[in-house]
Order: structure tokens, then C-alpha cells, then sequence
């Protein structure tokens, strides 16, 4: 394959891309096949002569749209959507024609400026004061792993990247149990253990109670721990919980602590100033991560990381041998220098074309409408017998149930299995319950009263 095949074969994919978005909602959402269906459909061994385009591509369209579970279907409403406006696929289209390596500034000046112009872009439109920078990362999970490893220097007078945790002080980080599970897998990974992973208590409305914080981090120091940092919730996974930012970073700031925010999928909602009550007191945050991928119609993968200074933690994942210098720029930012991995992605083309193209009105009105069609949903569940909403609406994530946990199970394998929405489980105050999150970028109205709709239908057959 050249050049030549390349651009008509990228002409017949954009045609099938747009005929498969048209067509998403006479598929269903989620792929109704068993392990091992699509792996039998392919060869065991690769080819040793070259095969026609036209055959793999009928291969494609013979295997892989059906194997799919339909991220970009309007009814996906399960996890929190991975999104991909038109805008943003086509600014991935032109970010791999170019298959830059922006490891530096000087390999892709480009996307070194445009990346630090999208983050003070996205820093004005979620309110956060002048002074916060930030980067780009793949996913909140790296972003997370970055900070803690951060934290751990710091507390370390960033010895540890030199002589090793054994034998150091034991570090202890603190989080409530409503944190994502990355939390925990960057503490596993930045040598921390499990165990110095102490998750504070929270109050009635699932949010850390400032106090036990404070109690837990005496508690430490007492016993000849060091305390290294906080995570705080700003919109948790399981049921939308928020942490009392403004009261726990207080208490960590009291202890000197610094402060990382996951607010991975809630922080997109921030572009809207009426929903930053949510997280007030962010401004005293030393690092917070959102996702532009899940809510605002950026193309998978996209992590925003704001630093209130970013210099501990270029000095933490920052190596700088001779054949990485750029000469005569000592000065100029280097973004691996911020990240875990050397190689970097153009990610921030796909950032200005999606706000160029939207717009921050137009994504807030798509926001708004996810969080009013979803409390109408949830307000049309409460209304079937049986089902009982178990947590309320949190911008645009509720959970519900249906009786007791063996009930609640076959119903969401019965919504599952049907095909029309797709929604997924977690476990709230030890019960089995199912969640909705509403984000699809192409969502409407009708969409998600289908919720309700396919709900009532199943519980009648229960």
C-alpha cells in the first residue's frame, strides 16, 4: 500500500464512518457475542504475501462492527462515554497523517505551543486563576501515577528517584474510598503499598469528613509515619461523590501537605460556572486531573493535568541526557519532562479543533441538557414499582435498584442483553446497584428516556 492507495482507501473509510455513525441506532450497544467468537474468526497465523486492500477491508466490515461494543452509540450510557466529535476525528485524522513524536520541543514545535496555549484555554474555561499550567497525559490513571510519584519525592526531599524507598520513612497518602481504583494502582506502582493507602472516612453525603483527615494524619506522625499527600474526589466513579475541597485541602495545607484532585469525568462540567460550587476551594489544589474525552467531545485519549507549579514534578519524571537537549534552548519546555513516557501523541490538535468548532457555549448547552435529561430519567424510574432510585443525581450520574441484589443483577444482564442502552453495576453501601451516567456527545432527549422506557418493559417480565 502507498500513498496513492492511502488516499483513496482514507476516502472509503470516511464514507463507511459515516454511514456507521448514521446507522448506530439500529445496533446494539453492546456487542451480543461469547469469549473467543471474533479470535476464531481470524487466521492462526499471519500471511507471508501481501493481501488486496479490498480484502481486508470486507474483512473489517465482516467482523469487527459486530464484534463492537458502540462507544459513540447515543444509548451508551454505561461507564462515562469516551467521546469523539466529528472535530476531534478529524483532527486525529491529520495528527496521524503527520505521526509526529512530540517528545520535545524542537521534534514537534507545534504541539509543544499548542498544547500549552489548549491548557490555558481549558484553565480560563473551568474557572481556575491565572498562574496554574498543566500538560497533556493519555489517561487520568497516568496523571495520577504522575502526582503521587510527585508527592512521594517531595516528602522524600526527592531522594527517592535516587537511592530507593528501602529504608526511607514510611509514606502514607490519603484518599476517601469514593477515589477511582487509579488511585489505588498508582500507590501499588509508585512503591507505596496498598496498605499506606488510608482511606478517610466520609460523611452522609459520601464526601471526606475534614476531621478524620486531620485525626489520620496525627495518627501517622505520632506513630513515626510521613504523611506525603491527598487525593481528593471531585466526582466519583461509583456514584458521582464530591470530597469537601475547600475544608480538606485546609487541613492538608495545615499539615503541608500537597494535593492532587481526581476529577477525571466531573471536571468538564466545571465550564459551566454554575456547577462550581461542586468543587469550590480548587484553587488551592496543587495538581487536579479531568478528562476533555469524557465529557467535552475530545477523542480518546486526553488528560488535562493543571499544576499550580509544575517544577516539583519536572524535577521528579525529568531526565534530560545530552541527546535530548536542544541546544542553545536550555530554557524551553520539553512536555516529557512532565510524563511518565519519553513518546508523546499530538493530543492537543484535537483540543483546538473540538473548542474551535463547538465552541465553550456550545459544549456547555450539550452538558446542561445531559444533566436535565438525566434527572428526567431518573425522575421516570422512581415512578415504576419496584425500582428505587438508590443515589440521586450527581450532574448526570444516578444509580438505581430493583429490589434485592439477585433481582437487581438479572435486571441489568436482561438491559444488557436487549441491546437498546447499555448501563453498568457497582457495589453502594454494600449493595448491588446499577449506575447511569448520560455524556454521549450525540445524545438527545429521547435517548435517554429510553432508559426508563426498555426499564419498564424487563421489570414486567421479572
Amino acid at each position: 500500500m502507498n500513498h496513492d492507495d492511502l488516499n483513496h482507501w482514507s476516502k472509503r473509510a470516511a464514507d463507511w464512518a459515516t454511514a456507521y455513525h448514521a446507522g448506530l441506532r439500529d445496533r446494539p450497544v453492546r456487542a451480543p457475542l461469547v469469549p473467543g467468537a471474533i479470535a476464531a474468526e481470524l487466521p492462526a497465523s499471519p500471511p507471508d504475501a501481501p493481501e488486496s486492500m479490498e480484502q481486508i477491508f470486507a474483512d473489517f466490515e465482516r467482523i469487527v462492527p459486530g464484534g463492537m461494543t458502540h462507544w459513540q452509540h447515543p444509548r451508551f450510557f454505561a461507564y462515562f462515554p469516551a467521546n469523539a466529535s466529528p472535530a476531534s476525528m478529524l483532527a486525529e485524522q491529520l495528527a496521524n497523517a503527520m505521526a509526529c513524536q512530540g517528545m520535545l520541543w524542537q521534534t514537534s514545535p507545534a504541539a509543544t505551543e499548542i498544547e500549552q496555549v489548549m491548557i490555558d484555554w481549558l484553565r480560563q474555561a473551568v474557572g481556575l486563576p491565572e498562574g496554574f499550567t498543566g500538560t497533556i497525559h493519555d489517561s487520568a490513571t497516568t496523571t495520577t501515577l504522575s502526582a503521587v510519584l510527585t508527592m512521594r519525592e517531595q516528602a522524600l526531599a526527592f531522594n527517592g528517584n535516587i537511592k530507593g524507598l528501602s529504608g526511607q520513612a514510611v509514606l502514607r497518602f490519603y484518599a476517601s474510598a469514593q477515589t477511582h481504583s487509579s488511585v489505588d494502582k498508582a500507590i501499588r506502582v509508585a512503591g507505596i503499598g496498598q496498605d499506606n493507602l488510608v482511606k478517610i472516612p466520609t460523611d452522609a453525603s459520601f464526601s471526606m469528613r475534614p476531621e478524620a483527615l486531620a485525626a489520620a494524619i496525627a495518627a501517622d506522625r505520632v506513630a513515626g509515619m510521613l504523611p506525603a499527600g491527598v487525593v481528593l474526589c471531585a466526582g466519583g466513579t461509583s456514584i458521582g461523590a464530591f470530597d469537601r475541597i475547600a475544608d480538606c485541602i485546609a487541613v492538608a495545607k495545615a499539615e503541608a501537605l500537597p494535593v492532587h484532585v481526581d476529577a477525571a469525568w466531573a471536571g468538564s462540567a466545571m465550564i459551566c460556572p454554575e456547577f462550581r460550587t461542586l468543587w469550590a476551594g480548587i484553587e488551592g489544589a496543587d495538581s487536579i486531573v479531568f478528562n476533555p474525552h469524557k465529557w467535552l467531545g475530545v477523542q480518546f485519549d486526553c488528560a488535562i493535568q493543571f499544576l499550580r507549579d509544575p517544577t516539583p514534578q519536572v524535577k521528579t519524571l525529568g531526565l534530560r541526557p545530552t541527546y535530548l537537549e536542544t541546544a542553545g534552548r536550555e530554557e524551553i519546555v520539553n512536555f516529557n519532562e512532565w510524563t511518565v513516557p519519553l513518546g508523546r501523541r499530538f493530543r492537543a490538535l484535537k483540543l483546538w479543533f473540538t473548542l474551535r468548532a463547538y465552541g465553550l457555549e456550545g459544549l456547555r448547552t450539550r452538558i446542561r441538557n445531559h444533566v436535565v435529561w438525566a434527572r428526567e430519567s431518573a425522575e421516570a424510574l422512581a415512578l415504576i414499582p419496584g425500582v428505587k432510585i438508590v443515589t440521586q443525581p450527581v450532574l448526570s450520574l444516578y444509580t438505581f435498584a430493583l429490589g434485592d441484589d439477585a433481582a437487581t443483577e438479572i435486571l441489568l444482564n436482561r438491559i444488557n442483553d436487549d441491546g437498546r442502552i447499555y448501563l453498568t453495576q457497582t457495589r453502594h453501601d454494600g449493595a448491588y446497584v446499577i449506575r447511569v451516567q448520560v455524556g454521549q456527545f450525540d445524545c438527545t432527549r429521547e435517548d435517554v428516556m429510553m432508559i426508563p422506557q426498555v426499564v419498564t418493559e424487563l421489570v414486567a417480565q421479572i
